[in-house]
C-alpha cells in the first residue's frame, strides 16, 4: 500500500513543484488582473472536469464494474464510446457559442470581457476530451497496478505551459492568453500520448483492438454491465466532486468583485491543493484497489485495519500541512509570487484567502479517505446525498460572506461546508467503525504533534519577520 502511496505522491509532487513554478512565471508575466482572470476563467470548466475524472469518480465506478464484467474488453470500449460521443458534442457546442459559455462561468464580467475570454473558452474545451482518454486508459494503468505513469503525467501539462509563457513573456497580455491557451491543448495531447505508450507497453492494448473488433457482435451482451456503470456513475461524478464544484462556484461569485479577486483565489486555490493532492488523492487513488476487493470477499476487518493505518498517516500529514499553511500564509505566498506584475498588495489579498482554505483542508482530505468505504461498497447514491448537503451548505455560506468578507470569505464558505461533509461521510461510514479508528493512543500522539508544531511555526515565523 505504502509503496502506491509513495509513488503517486512522488509523482504528484513532482508535477506540483513544476506548477508552481508555472504559477510563480504567470504571477509575473502576467499578474493578477483582468487578463489573469480571463485566462483561469477559460482553463476553469475544462480543468473542473479533469479534476472530477481523474481525481476519482470515474475510477471508482469504472474499475469494480470493469473487474467483473465478463466481456471487458467490449465493455470498455463501449463505455468509452458513450463518453467520447458525449464530450465531442459538448466541445462542439462550445466552439459554436462560446460567449454563452463563458458567460456561464463568468457572470459576473461587463459584455467586452466576455468576447475577449469567449475565444480562449473555446480553445481550453479541447483539453476536456483529451483529458478523458487520459482517464479511461490510467484506469487501465491501475488495473494492473501500474501509477508512475498517471502520477507523473500531469507535469507534462505544467510544461507545456511554461513554455508557453517564456515565449510569450514579451507579448501583450491578451497574446500571452492565447499562448497559453494553446499550450493548455498541447499538454494534454502529451499526457495522451505517455499513457498509450505505457498502456502498449503493459500489454494492453489488445483488449482495447479485440474491444474494437468484437464490438458490433457483443455490444448487446455488456448492455446491462453499461446501464449499471450509468446508474452508479453520475451519483459518483456528484459525490466527488463536491470540492471542486465548490471552487467553480468561488470563481463564479469572485467575478462580481473587483478585478483580481478569480485570480487571488486561482493562486490561494493552488496551494490549498499540493497538499490534498500529494497526500489525501495519492493515499485514496493507491488504497482504492485493495478496500474494494477486501469488502467484495466480506473481509471487513483487513479493510479496517488498512483503512486504520492510512488515516492516521493522513490526519498527520495534514496536520502539519494545516499548521504550516495557515501561520507560514504571508510567507509562503510572498516566495512563491510577489514579483514581477504581483505587487505587495496582491500578496495580501492572496494570503487572507489561502488561510481561509488551509482551515479546511483536514476535513476535505480525510473525507476523501472515508468516502472510499462507500464508493467501496457500491453506495454511490448516498454519497451523491452527502455531496448535496455539502454543496447547498456552500452556497449559503458563499452568500452570506461574499459582502462582508469579499474572496476571502468565499474561501472560507468552502472550508465551512467541507466540514459539514466530513461529519456526515463520518456518519455514513459508520459509528462503530469511525470510533474504532479514533484509537486514544493516536489521537494523543496527534494533539501533541499538533501543539509542538504550532510553537515551532511560531518560532520560525517570527525568525522570518525580520527578514520579510
Amino acid at each position: 500500500m505504502f509503496k502506491a502511496i509513495f509513488t503517486n505522491s512522488f509523482g504528484i509532487l513532482f508535477s506540483r513543484i513544476l506548477g508552481f513554478v508555472r504559477d510563480l512565471l504567470t504571477a509575473s508575466i502576467l499578474g493578477a488582473n483582468l487578463y489573469s482572470d480571463i485566462f483561469f476563467i477559460a482553463f476553469k470548466l475544462p480543468n473542473l472536469f479533469r479534476r472530477i475524472f481523474a481525481e476519482g469518480a470515474f475510477t471508482q465506478v469504472f474499475l469494480p464494474a470493469f473487474t467483473r464484467s465478463r466481456h471487458k474488453a467490449v465493455f470498455s470500449v463501449h463505455i468509452f464510446a458513450l463518453f467520447t460521443a458525449f464530450l465531442t458534442l459538448l466541445t462542439l457546442l462550445v466552439n459554436l457559442f462560446p460567449q454563452i459559455a463563458a458567460k456561464a462561468i463568468a457572470l459576473g464580467f461587463d459584455a467586452q470581457t466576455v468576447e475577449m475570454a469567449a475565444p480562449f473558452v473555446a480553445i481550453n474545451f479541447h483539453y476536456l476530451l483529451l483529458i478523458f482518454a487520459v482517464t479511461f486508459l490510467s484506469t487501465f494503468l491501475q488495473y494492473r497496478h501500474h501509477f508512475a505513469t498517471t502520477a507523473f503525467a500531469t507535469s507534462l501539462l505544467n510544461l507545456a505551459l511554461i513554455g508557453a509563457l517564456l515565449l510569450s513573456k514579451e507579448r501583450a497580455p491578451i497574446e500571452i492568453v492565447a499562448y497559453l491557451s494553446y499550450g493548455v491543448v498541447l499538454g494534454g495531447v502529451l499526457q495522451l500520448v505517455v499513457h498509450l505508450l505505457a498502456v502498449s507497453r503493459l500489454g494492453l492494448a489488445p483488449l482495447l483492438v479485440g474491444g474494437v473488433k468484437y464490438f458490433g457482435r457483443k455490444a448487446a451482451a455488456v448492455r446491462d454491465e453499461s446501464r449499471r456503470f450509468s446508474r452508479q456513475f453520475f451519483p459518483a461524478v456528484w459525490g466527488n466532486s463536491t470540492a471542486q464544484i465548490s471552487a467553480f462556484l468561488d470563481t463564479w461569485l469572485a467575478s462580481f468583485l473587483a478585478a483580481g479577486s478569480i485570480s487571488y483565489l486561482y493562486y490561494a486555490n493552488r496551494v490549498f491543493q499540493l497538499p490534498l493532492a500529494l497526500f489525501a488523492i495519492a493515499t485514496s487513488i493507491a488504497l482504492f484497489p485493495k478496500v474494494a476487493r477486501y469488502l467484495k470477499f466480506d473481509n471487513e476487518t483487513a479493510a479496517l485495519g488498512m483503512l486504520t493505518k492510512a488515516f492516521w498517516f493522513l490526519a498527520f500529514l495534514l496536520m502539519a500541512s494545516t499548521l504550516g499553511g495557515y501561520i507560514l500564509s504571508y510567507e509562503i505566498t510572498w516566495l512563491l509570487f510577489e514579483r514581477g506584475a504581483f505587487s505587495a498588495a496582491d500578496t495580501a489579498m492572496t494570503t487572507a484567502v489561502l488561510q481561509m482554505y488551509m482551515i479546511g483542508l483536514l476535513p476535505f482530505g480525510l473525507s476523501k479517505l472515508l468516502a472510499l468505504w462507500l464508493y467501496a461498497q457500491q453506495r454511490q447514491m448516498e454519497a451523491a446525498k452527502i455531496a448535496t448537503w455539502t454543496l447547498g451548505s456552500n452556497v449559503l455560506f458563499s452568500l452570506a460572506l461574499i459582502l462582508p468578507m469579499g474572496a476571502p470569505g468565499l474561501a472560507l464558505a468552502s472550508t465551512l461546508s467541507g466540514f459539514l461533509g466530513f461529519v456526515l461521510t463520518a456518519r455514513a461510514f459508520g459509528r462503530e467503525r469511525f470510533l474504532a479508528i479514533m484509537a486514544r493512543k493516536y489521537l494523543l500522539a496527534w494533539c501533541a504533534g499538533a501543539a509542538l508544531l504550532t510553537a515551532l511555526l511560531l518560532l520560525v515565523k517570527e525568525l522570518l519577520h525580520g527578514y520579510l
